[in-house]
């Protein structure tokens, strides 16, 4: 028994058991810079492919792990809302660094699911829920796949009234 109470003093003197060996690398900075490194190329790369929108929409946000477009609302975001303005601008698409992968989001894509119809089995694949496509690693025929795709939603969220111009 004396054996075992020495066991837990030393696992309880690394860290609460709360902690997670990933948490507890990521504070050593092991694990976090990792990540980071691996995940800036793609975050680059999908953040070039909403940058060459930048002027028709306004850059929302800008950080180092997230780029987001969003543009004034349109008559038929008016209309959904019930003809209630609940916010003068609307996020149409963004790129995220998240822990595990690296998000990119088209809102065009979850008001008309039919852009999808064209979209590749492998592109599919990267599909998390209606609208967010997740990558770890760059893969430039999906990424032009996805700019395709990129300008078919922005256009139709701007031919449906969906967005307005700035």
């Amino acid at each position: 028994m004396a054996s075992n109470r020495r066991w837990r003093c030393q696992f309880r003197c690394r860290g609460s058991r709360r902690e997670s060996a990933v948490a507890q690398l990521s504070t050593l900075g092991g694990l976090g810079n990792i990540m980071s490194n691996q995940f800036q190329s793609v975050f680059e790369r999908l953040r070039d492919i909403l940058k060459k929108h930048a002027k028709d929409f306004v850059v929302g946000k800008d950080t180092a792990d997230h780029y987001g477009l969003e543009a004034p609302v349109g008559s038929a975001t008016l209309q959904a809302w019930g003809g209630k303005m609940k916010s003068p601008m609307i996020p149409v698409g963004w790129v995220q660094v998240g822990k595990a992968y690296v998000s990119f989001h088209l809102m065009g894509v979850y008001g008309n699911p039919k852009l999808l119809e064209d979209c590749s089995g492998d592109l599919r694949t990267h599909m998390q829920g209606k609208s967010c496509f997740n990558f770890k690693i760059v893969d430039e025929p999906l990424f032009d796949e996805l700019e395709r795709l990129t300008i078919r939603s922005l256009t139709g969220m701007k031919k449906a009234g969906y967005v307005s111009d700035k």
